[in-house]
């Protein structure tokens, strides 16, 4: 059953980059707005006639924490119409109307193996939901990987504030890589696609088979957000590396 259409308040807005804001919204009626990280809103926006066509939907980039907040990070993409509409009229005051908390692109009750968080751009936003969740609640987990790929350093979302969260929250490794970045610039980890980061933990992480016959793959899950491509290709090399399609759990946007 879906939950019911709500009105939302725009209460800030941060400019994190030339093509990326942080929209923050509380829920008048709510007193708590409950979801699971992971989860996402969707929004009617005013862009067109029929309804299927105004809706737009976006991961809840916040943790929840007990009151009736949470926060967006939203690209404004060409062509776009509803980021375009965010762009022009979205102003503090503004009440939207949603519905949500939807999805099931969340943690598994028990973590029990190695988790890779594996993202462009905003498709950060649930995996930094997530590692919050995790440490505010310390819950029981393994190695978690969240690997994060972007273009350059400026677009770089949460880069301080993840890497902050790395000394706090045992086990947990924020892994930025940038494609368009030369390898020599010394404030960058990592150049490059995300592929080549997981597959390097993957390899180098492998253990020594119970019966003695040499390294097996650790066991693990992998969750993807992003763009198609990424995907996609991340679930060809997952499955090469010899997991099964079932560790593999994937939200598209775009």
């Amino acid at each position: 059953m879906l939950p019911p259409w709500m009105q939302a308040t725009l209460t800030a807005i941060i400019d994190e980059t030339p093509t990326t804001k942080r929209f923050f919204f509380e829920i008048p009626e709510l007193t708590v707005f409950d979801f699971e990280p992971g989860q996402f809103v969707t929004f009617d926006l005013p862009i067109h006639e029929q309804k299927n066509r105004r809706w737009r939907s976006y991961s809840i980039a916040s943790a929840p924490n007990g009151t009736n907040t949470f926060e967006l990070v939203i690209v404004k993409l060409e062509g776009g119409l509803g980021t375009a509409w965010l762009w022009e009229f979205g102003n503090v005051g503004l009440s939207l109307t949603l519905r949500g908390p939807q999805g099931k692109f969340t943690l598994p009750p028990t973590i029990d193996s190695d988790l890779y968080l594996i993202c462009t751009g905003t498709g950060i936003a649930p995996f930094r939901s997530m590692v919050h969740h995790m440490h505010r609640h310390q819950v029981p987990h393994q190695n978690v990987y969240l690997i994060f790929g972007c273009r350059t350093f400026a677009d770089s979302l949460y880069y301080h504030e993840l890497k902050t969260l790395e000394s706090q929250l045992p086990g947990f490794h924020f892994l930025p890589t940038y494609s368009r970045e030369s390898a020599n610039n010394h404030l960058l980890q990592r150049t490059g696609y995300v592929h080549a980061v997981y597959e390097e933990f993957v390899l180098n992480n492998r253990v020594e088979a119970a019966d003695g016959s040499g390294l097996q793959l650790a066991p693990a899950a992998f969750f993807l957000c992003g763009w198609k491509q990424m995907i996609d290709q991340a679930r060809q090399n997952i499955q090469a590396l010899g997991y099964d399609k079932k560790a593999i759990h994937f939200e598209l946007y775009g």
